[in-house]
């Protein structure tokens, strides 16, 4: 099953995509500029394989639910995100709103 909400972070809009799987569950925030993401995001792969992309992103481990992806520090960031002053060991709603 897969679910979807807009979230509303100081007046900005987020789209948070929770994608349920096999002992495991799959947690996303984004916007048009760049997204954080639960463990399963490969932050290595985006910033070398895919580096052409410029891909915005961040990564919390840890987390079970969209509210935890938003209150957990971020493990590791993207090169592009760094651009934006996103760092390890931002809150992932901070981190968000660095991407507006």
């Amino acid at each position: 099953m897969i679910s979807t909400e807009t979230l509303n972070i100081q007046g900005h809009i987020f789209t948070a995509v929770t994608v349920y799987l096999p002992k495991t569950t799959l947690l996303t925030i984004s916007n048009d500029i760049g997204y954080i993401m639960c463990g399963a995001l490969d932050v290595g792969l985006l910033n070398s394989r895919l580096a052409d992309r410029r891909i915005v992103a961040g990564r919390a481990v840890g987390v079970k639910t969209i509210d935890e992806l938003l209150k957990a520090p971020l493990e590791s960031v993207t090169y592009e995100a760094e651009k934006l002053g996103i760092v390890k060991g931002m809150i992932g709603e901070e981190a968000l709103l660095k991407m507006i």
